[in-house]
This record gives C-alpha cells, sequence and structure tokens, in this order.
C-alpha cells in the first residue's frame, strides 16, 4: 500500500511539472511598450573593473559591451558613451594620454561628448570599446572613467544597466 501511495504520488508530479509549456517559442517576446527598448551594459557584470596599462602598451585596451536585444529591425542601433573627469585628480586626456579607437586602431571622434558603439539591425551581441595608449611622457598615473549613457531617439531607446555602466582606464 505504501509503495502504490509513493507511486501515485510520484506521477502526480510528473504530470503537474509537465502539464503546460510555460513559453510559447512562437508568440511575443517582451513587454508591451518596450519592442523598441535595449540595454547595453559592460562585460564582466560590475563598475569596478579598471584597466591598469603602461603607457608603452601597443596593444589596444578592450571594453567588452553586451547589447540586450529581443528582436532583429531594420534599423542599427546605437549605444553612447562618454569619458568622465570628475572627481579625478590627475586625469587621463583624450588625445595626449589615449584615443578611442575602432579595432582597426583608427581614431574615433565624438559627437557633443558622446563616442557611439553600433549594433547593426539591433541584434543582440557583444562588441568592444578600443583605447589606444599614446605613451604620453608626462610622468604620474592618469586616469579616465569610461560611462555608457542612455541613447534615445524617435525609432528607439538603449538604456544602461546601474550594475554595469562604467569602466576606468589606468595609464602609469
Amino acid at each position: 500500500m505504501k509503495r502504490h501511495k509513493i507511486l501515485i504520488l510520484l506521477l502526480s508530479s510528473l504530470i503537474a511539472f509537465s502539464s503546460c509549456e510555460k513559453d510559447d517559442p512562437d508568440g511575443p517576446v517582451g513587454a508591451d511598450g518596450y519592442d523598441n527598448f535595449y540595454y547595453a551594459g559592460f562585460l564582466p557584470w560590475n563598475n569596478t573593473a579598471t584597466a591598469s596599462v603602461l603607457r608603452t602598451q601597443t596593444d589596444l585596451v578592450k571594453f567588452p559591451v553586451q547589447f540586450h536585444s529581443s528582436f532583429v529591425r531594420d534599423y542599427d542601433a546605437t549605444a553612447t558613451f562618454t569619458l568622465v573627469t570628475t572627481g579625478i585628480a590627475n586625469p587621463a586626456v583624450a588625445g595626449q594620454d589615449f584615443n578611442v579607437v575602432d579595432k582597426n586602431g583608427n581614431t574615433i571622434q565624438e559627437t557633443n561628448g558622446l563616442y557611439s558603439l553600433s549594433f547593426p539591425q539591433a541584434k543582440a551581441k557583444v562588441d568592444t570599446i578600443y583605447l589606444k595608449v599614446l605613451n604620453n611622457t608626462v610622468p604620474g598615473t592618469r586616469r579616465i572613467e569610461i560611462n555608457l549613457v542612455q541613447n534615445e531617439n524617435s525609432q528607439y531607446k538603449v538604456g544602461i544597466f546601474t550594475q554595469a555602466f562604467k569602466r576606468f582606464l589606468e595609464v602609469r
């Protein structure tokens, strides 16, 4: 009798846990009103990572950025970032200590204090912000903060995660 109760309990549990599908693979993804809302955040997922490099380094400094999207669109979504020196005693200076560059080392120009990172067709992916150290001869350690910032236009909005929106570059 005890074996029958256990068997019935196990079969009931199996039926209960497998009776319905939680996700509809052909149905809508995301919440209503957020179809054109995306997020960007640095990897690894924190706000404390610092790339500490020698001023003589020739390899590009890399900061991976994850773009979160559930859709493929007919437009490219752009995450934006800025360089922050507020509260930094000895700030690194763009054009003197480092340049923001593409993956080939070509300098990228800012527009109104913002740099952009494009995600074709708004597809989810990981891309990279690249910085090139310029071997400035000014002595001492210099530092800069790189912050992802919200980008909004008439087609979409790219938000940021408060847990992963900033990185630091330290040039020694």
